[in-house]
């Protein structure tokens, strides 16, 4: 079998003499060259924890290509690191270079013509950038993610980098010495690996498991265990397998695929931010996909991982559980997930899942009869400030409902300045817009200002209505993807202060108390407000991007 079908057409034949001689410049031999060539796109960088280790993981994917009889080919594309950035001008940056690192491993494969691909990914969004890249090839290609992070110690307790953040609140609130929050500061990331706990990177990790697009048990390794190594070198091996049986992404990313990833979603308690890049990604697979599926199939999915944020564990703690592989089996055995689906294995999901074991005695991935809720915690809300929808993420452990006076930010740092210098009350909802993907842009996670609510102690007694996103780490009542945002004159951007907004995820109502006519005269007088870049990547950003609703996917403007 001919498995050079791209690359021939850069490699072979007289013509190409020329492109031979700068290949072999770089070391590549004339035996090389006769093989498939496999692009292995890394998004190694050393600005961040979660993707300083991904050079030991491609060199042994890169093992694992030449052992297949491929010819391997490394390059590298951006990262953004969420945490880092988090409550800066730097975070406006997280969510558009998502749609960067699609075009880019786009663009170096159709460029450099490699007949397959291995993405090597960690933070949090180079892995829905990665598979929405391979969606648009299809060419046969898999997600590898870098792994989680060790969860570090702080007086005898696990700690993630969510504690970092609450603290810094129970800091501004006199709840914790100055010395004590830099004694945690310095444990809290022992080492390399994405933020430990069912945050976004994890989620989407999961999610790939699921979907079929990572290989079931890879991901959920930690990011230093020796065992990544064999796992990386085994996703080299597969890619040549997929080239040879000619299977691509688009034989895998199936309806049902998306349904599976959202169950997964669902039952492990992730991140608000797989509505945003599962919706994506679906665009660029061509699957019908709506934000209101979302609710469906977390209402019919039980809740059964006890993972941070709102619950006990750390990911890490999923692995010596049994893994990814324990809540695949565990979904497929209740019916919540269609085990027929393929995997970029060549195997379906329930045969995969099959042969998953369980660590005697763990409580991390709870039985289907004793599940932490009953349903999973996505909820799409509507109503007269989201006609478009919104997403809140509820553990079953904080409330369902709210209904409070309005305090109005136009931007997070506003937001952050009044939490931390105890200008809101309980009671409050918190309204922070112009932070969407066209108003921000890029649709910033509000961590900083989620996390600072709960250390401050209001927790419990305020809520937060936003057209931005939050991390994964985010626990409490707190709503985001408000859509239409503020920016593209949604609802959102007639609210005043004081006006008594209500949060109901009974009947799932995101809703202010004025009458639409009211509404309306308020957005008569509304003016876009200046935007914040009116040059560069920010500027081609707001002219492509569409709604959160949508999947905040830049779309090509037609004619």
């Amino acid at each position: 079998m001919i498995l050079k079908h791209i690359s021939q057409g850069i490699t072979d034949g007289r013509d190409r003499a020329p492109a031979r001689a700068m290949f072999k410049a770089v070391g590549y031999s004339d035996a090389d060259l006769a093989k498939p060539l496999i692009g292995v796109a890394s998004t190694w960088i050393e600005t961040m924890p979660c993707n300083f280790h991904l050079r030991r993981l491609t060199a042994k994917v890169k093992e694992g290509i030449r052992a297949a009889g491929g010819t391997p080919m490394e390059f590298n594309t951006i990262a953004i690191s969420d945490g880092q950035t988090m409550g800066t001008e730097g975070m406006r940056a997280s969510l558009v270079s998502r749609e960067l690192i699609a075009d880019s491993i786009e663009l170096v494969c159709r460029g450099q013509m490699f007949d397959a691909v291995v993405a090597v990914v960690g933070c949090d969004k180079t892995i829905p950038g990665a598979a929405m890249a391979l969606a648009r090839l299809d060419i046969p290609g898999i997600v590898l993610y870098g792994g989680t992070i060790a969860p570090g110690n702080f007086r005898g307790k696990d700690v993630t980098i969510q504690d970092v953040f609450e603290a810094v609140g129970a800091n501004a609130a006199g709840k914790m010495s100055d010395a004590d929050l830099k004694a945690l500061e310095d444990v809290a990331c022992p080492a390399a690996g994405a933020c430990g706990g069912q945050y976004t990177a994890n989620t989407m990790s999961t999610a790939m498991e699921l979907i079929g697009l990572s290989p079931l048990g890879a991901n959920s390794i930690p990011a230093m265990a020796t065992r990544k190594d064999a796992a990386a070198f085994r996703c080299g091996e597969l890619v040549i397998n997929l080239l040879a049986n000619g299977i691509t992404p688009s034989q895998i990313l199936t309806r049902t695929a998306f349904e599976n990833a959202i169950a997964s979603v669902a039952a492990t308690g992730g991140s608000t931010n797989a509505v945003l890049h599962l919706l994506a990604l679906a665009r660029e697979a061509g699957i019908p996909l709506s934000i209101e599926e979302f609710h469906a199939i977390s209402e019919r999915t039980p809740l059964i991982c006890d993972l941070k944020p709102a619950g006990r564990f750390n990911a890490a703690d999923v692995d010596a559980a049994g893994g990814i592989p324990l809540i695949a089996q565990r979904l497929v055995a209740g019916g919540f997930v269609e085990g027929t689906a393929m995997t970029v294995t060549g195997r379906t999901l329930a045969a995969e899942a099959a042969e998953a074991q369980e660590t005697a005695g763990q409580e991390v991935i709870r039985a289907l009869d004793n599940p932490v809720k009953k349903t999973g915690g996505i909820v799409i809300l509507r109503g007269n400030l989201a006609p478009e929808g919104a997403v809140v993420k509820l553990s079953g452990h904080e409330r369902n409902s709210h209904t409070g006076p309005a305090r109005i930010f136009n931007s997070e740092e506003a937001a952050m300045t009044a939490v931390t210098s105890k200008q809101i009350q309980p009671g409050d909802v918190v309204v922070i817009r112009y932070e969407g993907p066209r108003g921000g842009p890029g649709m910033r996670e509000m961590l900083g200002v989620t996390a600072a609510i709960v250390g401050e102690g209001l927790g419990e007694s305020v809520a937060l209505i936003t057209d931005g996103r939050f991390s994964g780490a985010t626990r409490g009542l707190m709503v985001g993807h408000v859509a239409p945002e503020a920016a593209m004159r949604g609802p959102i951007a007639a609210l005043e202060e004081g006006d008594v907004v209500t949060i109901d995820a009974a009947t799932r109502t995101l809703a202010v108390a004025l009458s639409d006519a009211e509404l309306a005269t308020r957005l008569v007088s509304w003016s876009a407000p200046k935007p914040r870049y009116p040059s560069g990547v920010f500027a081609k950003y707001v002219a492509l991007v569409a709604s959160a609703s949508e999947g905040a996917i830049t779309i090509a403007p037609v004619g």
